[in-house]
């Protein structure tokens, strides 16, 4: 797996490839614990994601609580039917706005 995090205009951004499971998640979690400090928008993008355990939905869970603690929004970009539908079976999808890409998630948090 592969995380990269960036900023596009003052949200950050943060990219994942591959799968995220109980190997990989901490890689994701060290990458997006630093890029999230002090932010309050935040878009994961996961449309390279081809698989994501219950590891990686503990780190996406800690980064909207580290978000929301600032009164912040996270925007998950991409995200396959498969993640989806776990997501919706553990009642993650609840904390998070959906995007089907980059723009339409830049769209949600200017909005908001």
């Amino acid at each position: 797996m592969n995380v990269t995090s960036s900023t596009v205009d003052t949200i950050t951004l943060i990219e994942a490839t591959g799968s995220i499971d109980s190997k990989t998640a901490p890689d994701l979690e060290r990458t997006a614990l630093t890029a999230i400090q002090g932010q309050s928008e935040v878009i994961i993008d996961l449309t390279n994601v081809d698989f994501l355990s219950s590891a990686g939905l503990r780190v996406l869970l800690m980064i909207y609580r580290q978000v929301k603690a600032k009164n912040g929004k996270v925007v998950l970009v991409g995200t396959s039917e498969e993640i989806q539908d776990i997501m919706a079976n553990t009642g993650f999808l609840a904390f998070f706005s959906l995007a089907e890409t980059l723009d339409e998630g830049l769209t949600i948090l200017k909005s908001a």
